[in-house]
């Protein structure tokens, strides 16, 4: 009789532990889900606004923005911003009498410009933790506002598929039915909104 009170305890035990289990990481998935995306998101970001001021540099110097990263990245790693060097007043009379005012023109590379010398520029095309070689979609082009006046426009797009890759599906499902887009973007192609993110 005492060997099979014993017995039913031990079980009892067991399916306790066993709830317990399933409670805790019932609670746990959604909250460790949160704090992986929030990670995850603040990298992305982190590249969408690498590749905002990749773009904004190359419209500076060819007045449109880029709708390729080959040219994008080339521009970054191999182009140069003319900048404006002077020493000296205009204000300044006598400098400028006595031919002390100099103005002239420098070139400065991009890269060095924009981004640290460590800084991996051929990586700017690729989505963080998605599965590899899975690329931002990228485009640039022009729209008319409602006072007819020409914008020049890009976007660059990231799923939450491919940021959340290899975590719980379930969620992430439930996480795209709660966005406009599903996923993280700057810029937009259809309207002007000074090159937002959507997270902003």
């Amino acid at each position: 009789m005492k060997a099979a009170r014993y017995i039913i305890q031990l079980l009892l035990l067991v399916i306790i532990v066993a709830l317990s289990y399933f409670i805790y990481t019932g609670v746990m998935k959604p909250i460790n889900f949160d704090k992986e995306q929030v990670v995850r998101y603040d990298k992305v970001i982190q590249r969408l606004k690498d590749i905002r001021s990749a773009q904004v540099a190359y419209r500076s110097v060819y007045g449109k923005y880029s709708g390729s990263f080959d040219t994008l990245i080339t521009f970054v790693e191999l182009d140069s911003f003319p900048v404006l060097y002077a020493e000296g007043s205009l204000d300044d009379s006598l400098a400028v009498s006595k031919n002390l005012v100099i103005r002239d023109t420098i070139y400065v590379l991009v890269r060095d410009s924009i981004f640290p010398s460590t800084y991996p520029i051929d990586s700017l095309r690729y989505v963080p933790f998605a599965p590899s070689g899975t690329q931002f979609e990228i485009g640039a082009g022009t729209i008319m506002t409602a006072s007819k006046v020409e914008v020049h426009v890009f976007v660059a797009t990231a799923l939450n598929f491919d940021i959340l890759n290899g975590m719980d599906r379930q969620l992430i499902v439930n996480l795209n039915d709660l966005k406009d887009f599903p996923g993280l973007k700057v810029g937009d192609l259809e309207e002007a909104n000074n090159n937002a993110g959507n997270w902003e």
